[in-house]
């Protein structure tokens, strides 16, 4: 039997030892990239949610825009109708008063002409027993000829003022029913881009529903914040309630021994907001309304809200009216800074475009953009502080 050298024998063992270690290091380098690749795609996906966030939001935001600017059109075509029709019934109405008094000439004439009217001039020359009875009668025949006439000439007059106002009215009624119509078609065709989006957002779905959660987790957070702050509200009022009532029973003591109780300072009281009764109604009507749909030109919880239907439907629950306008609302009460609001303030954004209600706290509730649900925001966010147009306070 031949026997093979050593060495060779060595070689032969170190050949395998080798591979499996040139295998490893490949295998390490390979999983080495495949996490960095994993990792990177995570980052990628991240990133490509963020910009499409971005894009839906700016959507989002021209279509918002759209809807009050339709609310505008809208109000402004409904007050034209309104007063369109107001128009012909006072048109019919002159229409009929000329009519009359063309019928009451006629047969004054009539009767005149055929029969001799009573108020006849024959008539008062014979029946009249002196000359100041002649001329009595005489002038109160003209004075009722005169006075027909002049109805009928007011009445022709008033016919053709209402006619001429009624033709203004409806033109200014064709043309602002093309803008409303131009609007509508506006917001179909940014719908349509956010139809778009869907697919985008399908691409994305996993990382934009870790984002939703988050933004879950946030919306209870806030919430919670902002009962927390209604009970703050509600024992202030109380606190000031028993500091009047015990105010009240040290004035009547003090008038009653002629001593006078120096009051005692309340530890760590805070005032209510001026009118906090209503401000604090309000705001927890709102909160009811948490989670509903937004919905374009919507004003209530069965159809959904826009952000203007939202607080008109809440405000109107405690008797105060507002249009259906973000603008509109922006003409009402009074301004009031971001550094003095109380809950209840209606906060506005946007050039106009977007608006809220403060709750306190520093947050807002509001229906924010097509896709998303009346919710509760911080002012403090970015985009909110990059936005902000101002305050009004209609309470």
């Amino acid at each position: 039997m031949t026997l093979r050298p050593k060495h060779v024998r060595q070689s032969k063992s170190f050949v395998p030892v080798r591979l499996i270690a040139a295998l490893a290091v490949g295998l390490a380098v390979m999983l080495g990239a495949t996490v960095s690749a994993g990792a990177q795609s995570v980052e990628d996906k991240r990133a490509q949610a963020e910009a499409i966030i971005a894009e839906i939001q700016r959507l989002d935001e021209e279509v918002g825009a759209a809807a009050e600017r339709w609310n505008g059109a809208n109000l402004e075509l409904q007050s034209l109708t309104s007063e369109l029709a107001q128009t012909r019934r006072h048109l019919g109405i002159a229409r009929r008063t000329y009519r009359v008094s063309q019928e009451r000439v006629a047969q004054r004439l009539r009767d005149l002409y055929i029969n001799g009217s009573p108020d006849s001039t024959l008539e008062v020359l014979l029946g009249a027993q002196s000359l100041d009875a002649i001329i009595t009668g005489l002038d109160a025949t003209q004075r009722i000829a005169s006075q027909d006439a002049r109805i009928t000439r007011e009445a022709r007059a008033a016919r053709t003022r209402v006619a001429e106002r009624e033709e203004q009215l409806t033109k200014a009624r064709e043309r602002q029913t093309q803008v409303v119509a131009a609007l509508a078609a506006e917001k179909q065709a940014i719908e349509g881009k956010l139809a778009e989006r869907q697919v985008l957002l399908a691409s994305v779905k996993d990382e934009i529903a870790r984002m939703q959660e988050a933004e879950r987790r946030r919306q209870a957070e806030l919430r919670r914040q902002a009962q927390l702050e209604l009970e703050r509200q509600r024992r202030a009022a109380e606190a000031a309630s028993a500091a009047a009532e015990q105010a009240a029973a040290r004035t009547s003591s003090s008038d009653g021994d002629g001593l006078s109780t120096p009051a005692q300072e309340t530890p760590d009281y805070v005032p209510p907001p001026a009118d906090a009764s209503k401000g604090a109604q309000v705001v927890a009507i709102a909160m009811q309304y948490l989670g509903i749909p937004y919905v374009w030109g919507g004003a209530s919880p069965s159809q959904g809200f826009d952000c203007s239907g939202l607080t008109m439907y809440v405000f109107a629950q405690v008797g105060v009216s507002l249009p259906h306008y973000a603008a509109a609302q922006y003409q009402m009460g009074v301004p009031v800074s971001k550094d003095q609001l109380q809950p209840g303030d209606l906060v506005f954004f946007r050039g106009l475009g977007h608006m809220g209600m403060y709750i306190g706290g520093g947050n807002f509730i509001h229906a924010p953009h097509t896709g998303d649900v009346v919710k509760i925001s911080p002012l403090s966010d970015s985009y909110y502080v990059a936005n902000w147009v101002g305050a009004r306070r209609v309470l």
